[in-house]
């Protein structure tokens, strides 16, 4: 089995910063893209940052140059860092990775973290 363990979500007010975590666990064999995705009540899912295998990395337009993931192999964890928040970046935030198995390959998700910006 296998299991991502986000953290670092919370209240902060407009132009402060919060950092992501996620620690994925398990029978891993190979890690391909590690990210993050966001969700509000009532919209779709939305990519925010992605790190694949090879290093390529995408950012929604909406925090480029705010936000930068980054990844450290060796711990299997991925990380958020959230500068400059805004209110419209309040959502649930969760945790994605590619993750083979011995049994499977395919996408695992976090159970997800709040980020609320308010003043």
């Amino acid at each position: 089995q296998v299991q991502l363990a986000e953290s670092g979500g919370g209240l902060v007010q407009p132009g402060g910063s919060l950092r992501l975590s996620c620690a994925a666990s398990g029978s891993i064999l190979v890690i391909n893209s590690m990210g993050w995705y966001r969700q509000v009540p009532g919209k779709q899912r939305e990519l925010v940052a992605v790190t694949s295998g090879g290093g390529k990395i995408t950012y929604a337009d909406s925090v480029k140059g705010r936000f930068t993931v980054s990844r450290d192999n060796a711990k299997n964890t991925v990380y958020l860092q959230m500068n400059s928040l805004k209110p419209e970046d309040t959502a649930v935030y969760s945790c994605y990775a590619v993750i083979r198995t011995i049994s499977y390959a395919g996408p695992y998700w976090g159970q997800g973290t709040q980020v609320t910006v308010s003043s």
